[in-house]
């Protein structure tokens, strides 16, 4: 495979608009060069203007980092910019080690130089501002999309599936503890949580909404 940076960006090019077509997509293509967006993808009836990008494997082979800044050269030498927030909608990314794309939600790219995927959960067990990459899938978050695209307009990111579960998701207080920062990025997604201790229901845990003021009637 050529190392050509140009190359690859037309391969990763190819291969989104590949796996967009084959899902039943309509997908369009700007006229103009040089526009801060390489495709426009039709999804669940919204049009998405979405950036494609080349993911390289990490040396350990634990994830994926995804150079972010676009560059362009001028007389007084190279620009680099990164993405401002309403310039696109979605980045979408190809791996040619694993022959996989994925799909980005504002929050992991915008005033970004880089991100990564994780391809396997830390040793450690941590979950908290962890981006794995199998929640960015490119078919599963096209069909969260298709689900919910106002919502994800708003920048929040793709749904958890533990979102689509009966809720309230149940958990054990040892698990609660040990994985904290996990199961209150699910709270905050929406997700109720019920935390049991010794079998018994011991604590409720929900996204706080908060209280709209008290008006009297004249």
């Amino acid at each position: 495979m050529s190392d050509n940076p140009n190359d690859k960006g037309d391969i990763a090019e190819a291969a989104i608009a590949f796996r967009a077509i084959s899902l039943g997509l309509a997908v369009s293509k700007p006229l103009t060069e040089h526009s801060r967006y390489d495709l426009v993808i039709e999804i669940g009836g919204e049009l998405y203007r979405v950036q494609c990008k080349w993911a390289r494997m990490l040396a350990d082979e634990t994830g994926l980092t995804v150079n972010l800044c676009s560059s362009r050269w001028t007389p007084g030498g190279q620009i680099q910019t990164k993405y401002r927030e309403g310039e696109i909608d979605l980045v979408a990314v190809y791996c040619g080690e694993l022959d996989r794309c994925y799909l980005l939600p504002e929050r992991l790219f915008v005033n970004r130089r880089a991100t990564q995927l994780r391809l396997v959960p830390p040793r450690n067990g941590q979950r908290s501002c962890i981006n794995l990459a199998e929640q960015y899938e490119f078919d599963g978050a096209v069909a969260q999309l298709a689900r919910a695209p106002r919502w994800q307009r708003g920048g929040q990111g793709f749904e958890s599936p533990q979102l689509h579960s009966n809720p309230p998701m149940s958990i054990g207080s040892d698990e609660f503890r040990n994985r904290l920062g996990y199961y209150l990025d699910l709270a905050a997604e929406g997700q109720e949580l019920t935390i049991t201790r010794w079998g018994t229901r011991f604590l409720r845990v929900t996204l706080w909404q908060p209280q709209l003021p008290h008006v009297q009637a004249a």
